[in-house]
This record gives structure tokens, sequence and C-alpha cells, in this order.
């Protein structure tokens, strides 16, 4: 079992005021890919999976605890949050409230400067900053794992964006009563050694999708024949991944995410009914990084539960990469990211 320790990245004790702290978050990107649930209500995923943290487009949640008030008050982007939303948060504080032992209710006002429709899925850093947030809020002592763990109530990949650079989230225990499984699920850092990596973000199409990401994780989970042989390849490719990041290795890193990525998309494609998020364009963006490789340029697509594909490369091929990407996808942004830094408090400067 792995021994907690007393670094943390958030400071939780180290509030604006009593009851009230300020967290921001980065999100992340998989590149061994979170696919599937073994409990949904623990959040606890079927594979290990590792990201990269970035450093763009931060989420910003402030949690004031009012004891005065009869229910929770939930603002997001500026405007009231309602369905499914409102239930997310209230719940997660309703986790936060019994760790804290108290039924007081709070004040939530989240920020998240992720476009609209940018292929970057924001609960991962709006839970991280939730968690943090709302554990100072609430005066609970949590370090860097149980904050992962907390965040990973809210959003399994939330447990990431706790931490900089790049964090394996560990599936945990299977074979363990609920609480054992609960606290062996955690992100934790994972060292890289002599990269200076770039994330290409090619928006394909940044309409809703068919399928919610739940659904077709679900879908895949109890019907795709491949799901299965992926789950055991990806605990091979996980194993390899780390080993390529020790090495600073960035071609081996690349080769590895790219195959982790196709190969979740073919156990989507194999399920019943199939679930297909690559479009036309997803295929023309695959096509211009085949190209670039042919140009002698490490470049290796990642793709989530989308049409929008990612593009890992070196720093200093970054502009490059975008601009062969740009002309992949001419209607639709490209978006350039590198590692960014992990959930962290606010003071009253802002720092």
């Amino acid at each position: 079992m792995h021994t907690e320790h007393a670094a943390t990245p958030a400071h939780p004790r180290e509030r604006d005021t009593a009851g009230h702290a300020t967290a921001v978050a980065h999100p992340n990107i998989a590149l061994i890919k979170y696919w599937g649930k073994r409990d949904e209500h623990l959040v606890l995923p079927r594979v290990d999976s590792l990201s990269m943290t970035l450093d763009i487009f931060p989420t910003t949640t402030g949690v004031r605890v009012d004891p005065e008030a009869g229910h929770d008050v939930v603002t997001l982007g500026g405007r009231p949050a309602e369905g499914e939303a409102l239930r997310r948060v209230t719940d997660f504080l309703d986790l936060v409230r019994e760790r804290a032992g108290t039924a007081h209710r709070a004040v939530v006002d989240s920020e998240n400067t992720v476009p609209t429709g940018a292929g970057l899925a924001s609960s991962a850093s709006g839970f991280a900053a939730l968690a943090v947030a709302a554990a100072a809020a609430y005066g609970l002592r949590l370090d860097a794992t149980a904050l992962s763990r907390l965040a990973r109530r809210g959003s399994g990949s939330a447990s990431r964006s706790v931490f900089g650079g790049f964090a394996l989230w560990h599936a945990g225990l299977e074979s363990a009563t609920a609480a054992e499984a609960d606290l062996s699920s955690y992100a934790e850092p994972v060292p890289a050694a002599g990269l200076d990596p770039a994330l290409v973000i090619a928006v394909v199409d940044a309409g809703p999708k068919a399928v919610s990401s739940r659904a077709a994780m679900r879908r895949t989970v109890d019907t795709s024949p491949l799901y299965e042989p992926w789950a055991v390849s990806s605990k091979e490719d996980l194993t390899e991944m780390r080993a390529a990041l020790l090495a600073g290795d960035i071609e081996a890193v690349g080769e590895i995410a790219e195959r982790n990525a196709l190969g979740m998309h073919a156990t989507m494609l194999a399920a019943r009914p199939a679930v297909r998020y690559l479009s036309p364009g997803t295929l023309t963006v695959l096509d211009s990084v085949l190209q670039l490789r042919r140009e002698g340029i490490a470049a290796y697509a990642t793709m989530d539960a989308g049409p929008n594909v990612k593009v890992l490369c070196r720093r200093a091929d970054a502009d490059r990469v975008a601009g062969t990407v740009r002309a992949a996808v001419p209607d639709g942004p490209v978006l350039v990211a590198g590692p960014g830094p992990g959930a962290r408090l606010l003071h009253g400067d802002g720092r």
C-alpha cells in the first residue's frame, strides 16, 4: 500500500479567510487512456492511466462555507448551475462535508477558461480545483495523495490534474473491500528525464457528441469483444511508457501513446452497436501526422472520446506541427500546450 507523504501542491491549511478558499487547476490529456469503470459510485477505473497536465486553460474555483445557507449555491462561468452540473458539485461537496463533520452549505464560483468545444474536457481541471478549494474551505488536512483520491470522486481524470507534468492514476486493488479499493486508487507524479514536449490540439469538430463519453464507455465495456484485450495491452503500454519517459525518449512516448489511443477507438468500433467518433476530418489530421513523420518530425497522435486530435511532439517542432495540422483542418482552431503545473491554492493577491 502506498504511504502518504506530507508534501501537497495546495497547502490546504493556507486559506484566504476562515471558511473561504480559491484554487486553480489545469486540464490534462491522457497518453495511456482511462476507459471503463469497474465501480461507478467510487469512480474506480478498470485500467491505470497516465497523462500530461497542460499549461493552458486553467479553471479557477472559489468555495465559501456559509453556515446560514439552506442549500449550496453554485455558479459556473457566471451563470447559476442547474441539472446534472449542479448535482455533481453538490454531491461532491457532500463528500467533503462528511469528512469535515459538518452540514454547512457552501457558495461555489467557478470560472473555466477552456473555449467551448475546444476538445479539452473541463471536468479534470474543474474537480481538481474544487477538491483543493473545498478541502481548504472546510478545514481538511489533506496531502497530495488524499486530494487526488477526493478529486477522483468528482471526475476520474481530475485525480491526475492535482499534479503537474506527467501523472499516473492507479486503478487500485480489485479484490478488496470498497474502503480498501478507494484508498488504493489515486494519482502520483511520474518522472520524465530530459523531455521538452508540446501537445498540438486540433479541433476537428466543436459540436456536441452523438454519444456521450459516459454512455460510450459503458457500451464498450459491456459489448465490445476487443475491450478486454485492449485493457491487457494497456497495462503493457503503461510499463513501456514509464520507461520511455524516464529515458526521455519522445519517439517511444509518442508511439506508445498513439497505439494506445487507436486501440481504445478500435474497442469502440467493435461495440454493439458501434461507437464511432472518428470523422473524415480526424482521418485527415491523422494522415498529416503520418506525413510529418515521413519528413523526419517526431509527431504522434492521441485522441479521447471524440473526433479531435492531440499531437505530441518536441516543443521545438510545435510551430511546424501546428502549421501542418492547421492546413488539415482550416476551419477549426489549433492550440499549442506544454506541461503545466499541479492544482494549487491562490492567496489573496491571486498568486
